[in-house]
């Protein structure tokens, strides 16, 4: 009995060691774990972000050069009819949204759509204002009317578009972690 007893003495607090041995050794690391995973969060950070800024910045481009405003006075000069006008509008909106198109990767959903749409109206636009104006009139006269058609709607068709990718732009460096100085 007395072997049990001294046996117990021994065992006991060697246990209670081990285990605070224990409980130290996990704590050091599942911190070293966090430590890390906040590093790699970091980098991601570093690497993430101004590639999804440069995205919208491009898509902000984008909207800003296929709006009529911005369109229609860089085009104007290349075409002799109405016809021909809105064949090269329609292209270059075209060409426009096929050179960004790889820049849907970064953005959201919901960006991205207002973008589409974006482009989807100043292309009905067009198309519209083109059906009522003769095919061999001048590209001047189909700029007056896709023009009256804005100002019949009260905005210019990217005008939304813009304000959505403004507003996440604004979100993302809301939602960027604060460094170490700040």
């Amino acid at each position: 009995m007395e072997l049990v007893s001294e046996l117990l003495k021994l065992i006991i607090p060697a246990g209670l060691v081990l285990y605070g041995m224990y409980l130290t050794v996990k704590l050091l690391l599942e911190r070293d774990a966090d430590r890390h995973r906040y590093e790699a969060q970091n980098r991601y950070t570093e690497a993430v972000i101004p590639i999804r800024l440069q995205a919208y910045e491009r898509m902000v481009l984008f909207l800003e050069r296929i709006s009529p405003n911005n369109l229609l006075p860089r085009l104007g000069s290349n075409a002799t009819t109405a016809l021909e006008f809105q064949q090269l509008l329609l292209q270059e909106i075209r060409e426009e949204f096929t050179h960004n198109l790889s820049q849907q990767v970064y953005m959201s959903q919901n960006a991205w759509d207002h973008i589409q749409s974006a482009m989807n109206d100043v292309m009905s636009l067009v198309n519209q204002a083109a059906a009522s104006v003769a095919a061999d009139a001048a590209p001047i006269d189909l700029s007056k009317k896709i023009f009256g058609q804005i100002i019949d709607k009260g905005q210019q068709p990217t005008a939304e578009a813009l304000r959505v990718v403004k507003s996440e732009i604004q979100v993302m460096f809301m939602e960027q972690p604060k460094s170490a100085g700040a």
